[in-house]
């Protein structure tokens, strides 16, 4: 009877013996598993935001190329020239379709392309209406409002300052964006061109 009674404590040590030595390699397994899917993780999000990364680099140079036309319109219309703010609106519009939207927000994205819809339909105006100045002033004091919404919410890449003329529009007043101090009028031209006033710079 004493022998019996070892014999089935021998044969139940080497049962769980074996459970145990069978249980080992899964949870190797899994270990395994789980390391593997962690080294992969950072180079994927590695790669996220690197196209992230070159997006938003994309679009600050949009939008710089946008400031840039945007700044030759200003100028040429400062000097009376129609038919070069016909090529500054062109330009503007031109610069618009580089802006690469995937990147944003739902919100942001809204946002842009209500802000976009405006500026190119004015630019588009200027663009189209070489030799009417006055027709090509009134669409670049709706752009300019746009366009100072714009570098607020994504910056110019460079500084600008924001003026304001007190006189046009029947003393009314409107605003542009200028990359100098110095004054020149784009609303009143030749006529009058250091009208005006710095009220805000921004950087």
């Amino acid at each position: 009877m004493k022998n019996l009674f070892i014999v089935s404590t021998a044969i139940a040590v080497i049962a769980f013996a074996a459970c145990n030595s069978g249980n080992n390699p899964s949870t190797d397994n899994s270990n395994s598993t789980a390391d593997t899917s962690q080294s992969t993780m950072p180079a994927a999000s590695n790669e996220t935001s690197g196209q992230a990364s070159n997006t938003q680099t994309n679009n600050a140079a949009s939008i710089k190329e946008i400031v840039t036309g945007y700044l030759q319109l200003k100028n040429a219309l400062a000097n009376d020239d129609s038919k070069e703010a016909a090529n500054g609106g062109k330009a503007v519009v031109a610069a618009m379709q580089k802006f690469d939207k995937s990147s944003l927000t739902a919100e942001q994205k809204k946002d842009y392309e209500d802000m976009e819809s405006a500026m190119k339909e004015n630019a588009e105006h200027i663009g189209e209406n070489a030799g009417k100045i006055d027709h090509q002033r009134e669409h670049f004091d709706m752009l300019s409002q746009d366009l100072y919404d714009m570098v607020k919410e994504y910056g110019a890449g460079q500084s600008l300052y924001k003026d304001f003329c007190p006189m046009y529009n029947d003393n009314k007043g409107a605003f542009w964006l200028s990359e100098t101090k110095e004054i020149k009028n784009p609303y009143l031209g030749k006529k009058m061109p250091t009208c005006g006033e710095v009220k805000e710079e921004m950087k």
